[in-house]
């Protein structure tokens, strides 16, 4: 079968490769709508995961299923799905401490384009069938059912990790497609204040509709600034980190309160070191909490966050700025999410076999 592959770091090519062998508990699955992500751009031109061969890139999917294994008992060939960026082993240690994004190890449910072909392929493999596919709801618009894959779970997890209770104030730093749902997903779990950190006018405007109530835009200012003048020098309750680097952590310190949590759930594609203020940070005794996770994936977490925009409670679909028509127009898409023009947020190839 035919790929779109990361060949070595800094590169990226069409490959052919062996088609994937369906286990008892797995589905195989032809791709519909896809989606390349940031992560990919990390993994392939920074290198953020180390060397890679031949690896099929790709995480973010709603497909058909082709086959499924003799044991899987929800799913049949010619079901339409959606599939989860993180594929946890259901049946883990990890799994039943209640961490099952790290199954088999730290980052271990994270498997497509990381240690195993991704989704960019004509067909891919999916490990864990009836824990990890999820039936598109009936009517459900392909390429909004595509942003569940990785953009709404991860940016929701992000006001998870930081622990957003009703009324809290929440600085949100960049608002790209992941830090848009963290805006989405803040709003809905009851902040009162939403700063949104980013400069690019649509992502903006996106953000207000989201229920940003401030924006700062980081080329008029340090943020830090601007935040504490905003809180009239108090800070925030919380913050989520959806983008920035190594660096933006000292940042998030600076505004934060006393007691409060910070989510990260940015890709940190590279450095070594996380810099934390020492006087910001309470001299070490501030209770200003860090947390960092990987979004848990598996079924349930589509089939939840589904319900949203089936109900009517989020519209993902505004997060698709840019509609490639056809398999082959993979690579196109991903060089789009690499170069990042101003008017992008998030593309997606559609495929009609």
């Amino acid at each position: 079968m035919k790929g779109y592959a990361m060949l070595a770091i800094g590169k990226t090519g069409w490959i052919e490769k062996e088609t994937p062998v369906c286990g008892p508990l797995n589905a195989i699955c032809r791709p519909i709508v896809l989606a390349p992500c940031t992560s990919d751009i990390h993994t392939v031109w920074e290198g953020a995961i180390g060397e890679r061969h031949d690896m099929i890139l790709g995480h973010e999917a709603v497909a058909e299923v082709v086959e499924v294994g003799a044991l899987v008992k929800s799913f049949k060939p010619g079901d339409k799905v959606i599939i989860p960026a993180i594929t946890p082993d259901w049946n883990s240690v990890e799994a039943q401490n209640g961490y099952q994004m790290h199954s088999g190890g730290m980052l271990g449910g994270w498997k497509f384009s990381n240690f195993k072909d991704g989704v960019f392929g004509e067909l891919f493999h999916v490990n864990d069938a009836d824990g990890n596919l999820a039936l598109l709801p009936e009517g459900m618009d392909p390429v909004a059912a595509c942003m569940l894959s990785d953009m709404v779970p991860t940016g929701f997890h992000g006001a998870e990790l930081a622990d957003i209770q009703f009324g809290d104030s929440v600085a949100v730093i960049g608002i790209g497609p992941v830090g848009l749902m963290s805006v989405a997903a803040s709003a809905l779990r009851g902040a009162s204040h939403i700063y949104a950190v980013g400069s690019r006018p649509n992502c903006i405007q996106l953000a207000k509709e989201y229920g940003a109530t401030d924006l700062i835009n980081y080329r008029e200012g340090d943020i830090v600034e601007q935040i504490m003048k905003k809180t009239g020098g108090t800070g925030v309750d919380r913050v989520i980190i959806a983008g920035g680097d190594v660096d933006t952590f000292a940042q998030a310190i600076s505004i934060l309160k006393p007691g409060g949590k910070i989510g990260n759930v940015n890709y940190l594609g590279d450095g070594d070191y996380i810099k934390i203020p020492r006087n910001e940070w309470g001299c070490g005794m501030g209770h200003k909490v860090i947390a960092g996770g990987l979004m848990p994936g598996g079924r349930l977490r589509m089939e939840k966050l589904a319900s949203l925009i089936t109900t009517g409670r989020l519209d993902a679909g505004k997060l698709v700025t840019h509609r490639f028509e056809g398999f082959d127009k993979i690579e196109e898409a991903l060089l789009l999410m690499k170069n990042k023009p101003a008017d992008l947020i998030k593309p997606v190839v559609v495929i009609n076999w």
